[in-house]
């Protein structure tokens, strides 16, 4: 279990790397748009991307 989760955040550490390494300019803009937003936006994005990712794990098992 412990190493599937290393296994997991390793892999987000990776695909979050790609946008910064490969367009730097692209990704501190999206950076400075989403500071600007509101909490309630950031709540919404965040709960969104948990429900995303909980339904690719649902389609992964």
């Amino acid at each position: 279990m412990l190493s599937t989760l290393l296994l997991a955040v390793a892999l987000m550490l990776v695909l979050e790397g790609m946008l910064p390494f490969l367009a730097p300019r692209l990704w501190r803009d999206a950076f400075r748009r989403l500071t600007e937003l509101s909490d309630g936006q950031l709540r919404f994005l965040g709960i969104s991307s948990m429900l995303v990712g909980l339904i690719l794990l649902m389609f992964a098992k």
